[in-house]
């Protein structure tokens, strides 16, 4: 029998915010054995990252937290522990990757200082950055934080956190942020670690995908109660669930239609309520009947190592079978007039005292109205600096950008909380679009209530704060304030890259909606290949600051003429393709 690493039993969670107080966690069970890796699925707010914080004793104090349950971690008890005793599990027993490894690095100190800090002697800490892959671990020890790509400081993160010899690791969605080559790299390591070291890993994520790569189980999580929990390929063949169902189906690929927008889950994670009797994800349910709401399924088998919550699941085969047929995408007829020229584009920066590094390389590129052409490459590869001066926020060294029309472009951002003004309320952000038109109060209010609908938000919703919405009601109201105005170019920087599937879904649905409505040109800048295939009519591929290739989505993904772009598209994670073990 395996030795057991971790054992979840029964474990309640309650939080307060502003003085209300909900049950974010409800009833969670799960053992991991030694050297076993299992996902943990669902959509953003479904209490995915705070069962990773609870296995740590880490909850935040601000919230009040009650919890309730056990949590044993090789044999050793985490629920109502000392904090002596918690600081001895998180310093032996259990370690944790993050989903942003900059912030959990200190910016100020050399990667090898830290890792000497956390009790990792010099010649080990080189042998541990060079068993994770960096090359010249003695210059990496030597560098700041922000001298390193994204892959590398997440390589250093693994680095610090497995020198530990934790008997377990959680990844709290460690690749969401990465481009697909290194997200590659960064599973492949976690999988030979979790083997060599028997260390067993929760792996955080909402991309099915990339769970089925690396994972031996999956537990799909909703409102943060189990919706189902059994081995990988069995929930990613056949779900029993029907929110299992609705996230594989909301899921996109290399071989999804172009011709169609994507099938999307109803509405978003957060807003069930976990109090009361009822299957609380019966609002959004397909398969929903009258006992739904009236009683709690209880957590049963189905079938082999299959345990499900659902009163319906041998519909769940009837669900798939008949998925509606998404509808078309509006007609759009791209013309030969030009909303963006780019020609002969050079940008570099300063690198050290005496040296510069060039960036972009004498990029030409042009995109018509109606158009969307999607701008992908590595980190690091010049994508959202090309942006920028698209946009005219950065000046090239040399070459000539121009606007055809005269009209500036409009950007929406990766981050749309950030992008948002935090005190003032939605409407009042929308307005200031339309304060240069001097339009009359009551034709401003029905304007900002014309965009509010075409994004899909309730109008009502004008006099609220960014901190009232979801992240993704932020991320349309940033689209809704660009196109009150219509502009002839709208630009956006990796708009779903931290998006769970269906919210990218419903994003990606939003842009190219608008797009062929209002007839604006595009420049969608992302990593996410299949992202790509899907919005753009052309795809230009970017590798250090050099355009490799350029053509039509089918053309680049069928039969890519770069080997880059080759090495690109083979990267790109499928559904139930295992690299454990590989």
């Amino acid at each position: 029998m395996c030795e057991e690493a971790l054992s979840i039993h029964g474990l309640h969670v309650r939080l307060s915010r502003d003085g209300r107080a909900s049950t974010v966690l409800d009833g969670i069970d799960l053992r991991l054995t030694a050297g076993e890796v299992v996902a943990l699925v669902g959509e953003s707010g479904s209490g995915k990252s705070t069962i990773g914080l609870a296995l740590q004793g880490l909850l935040p104090a601000e919230s009040l937290p009650e919890i309730n349950g056990s949590i044993r971690i090789s044999g050793q008890e985490v629920v109502g522990a000392k904090p002596a005793a918690l600081r001895q599990v998180r310093r032996s027993l259990i370690r944790s990757v993050p989903q942003d490894p900059m912030g959990a690095l200190n910016p100020t100190m050399t990667i090898g200082r830290q890792m000497q800090e956390s009790g990792i002697e010099r010649t080990e800490a080189l042998e541990w950055l060079e068993r994770v892959g960096l090359p010249d671990p003695q210059r990496i020890a030597a560098d700041l934080p922000h001298r390193l790509s994204g892959g590398q400081r997440q390589r250093v993160l693994i680095a610090m956190s497995m020198a530990a010899k934790p008997r377990v690791l959680i990844a709290d969605e460690p690749t969401t942020a990465l481009d697909v080559t290194v997200q590659a790299q960064i599973l492949k390591l976690l999988a030979d670690l979790a083997r060599e070291q028997d260390t067993a890993i929760l792996f955080i994520t909402h991309d099915l995908a990339v769970a089925s790569q690396l994972s031996d189980r999956v537990m799909v999580l909703f409102g943060g109660r189990i919706m189902e929990l059994g081995d990988t390929q069995s929930v990613v063949d056949a779900p029993a669930h029907p929110y299992a169902a609705g996230l594989l189906s909301a899921r996109f690929d290399l071989t999804s239609d172009r011709d169609r927008q994507l099938a999307t889950l109803s509405a978003e994670a957060g807003s069930e309520k976990l109090e009361g009797a009822q299957c609380n994800y019966a609002a959004r349910c397909p398969l929903a009947t009258s006992i739904c709401t009236q009683r709690r399924p209880d957590f049963a088998k189905r079938g082999e190592n299959r345990l499900v919550a659902c009163f319906n699941s041998d519909r769940v085969p009837e669900l798939l079978s008949s998925r509606r047929e998404t509808p078309a995408w509006p007609h759009a007829s791209p013309g030969e007039v030009d909303a963006l020229e780019l020609f002969a584009i050079r940008k570099s920066f300063a690198s050290g005292k005496r040296t510069r590094t060039e960036v972009l390389s004498g990029i030409n590129l042009k995109i018509r109205l109606g158009e969307c052409v999607a701008l992908v490459g590595e980190s690091g590869s010049g994508k959202s600096t090309l942006l920028r001066i698209a946009a005219g926020l950065v000046t090239p060294d040399e070459g000539d950008v121009s606007w055809p029309g005269g009209d500036l472009p409009q950007v929406v951002f990766q981050d749309a909380s950030a992008a948002l003004t935090p005190w003032l309320t939605i409407g009042e952000q929308i307005r200031d679009r339309l304060r240069p038109l001097r339009l009359p109060k009551a034709e401003q209010n029905a304007r900002i209530a014309e965009a509010l609908e075409l994004v899909g938000i309730d109008p009502a919703l004008s006099s609220a704060l960014p901190a009232e919405l979801s992240g993704g009601q932020c991320q349309r109201v940033t689209v809704a304030r660009a196109v009150v105005v219509p502009p002839r170019l709208l630009l956006c920087d990796e708009p779903i890259s931290a998006m769970d599937v269906s919210l990218a879904a419903q994003t990606l649905n939003l842009l190219g909606t608008l797009r062929r409505q209002m007839n604006m040109g595009m420049l969608f800048v992302t990593h996410d290949l299949a992202a790509a295939r899907l919005i753009a009519d052309r795809i230009a591929v970017l590798d250090k600051g050099n355009l490799v290739e350029i053509g039509e989505p089918d053309q680049i993904i069928s039969a890519p003429a770069h080997t880059y772009t080759k090495s690109l598209v083979s990267a790109v994670p499928r559904i139930g393709a295992s690299i454990k073990g590989a």
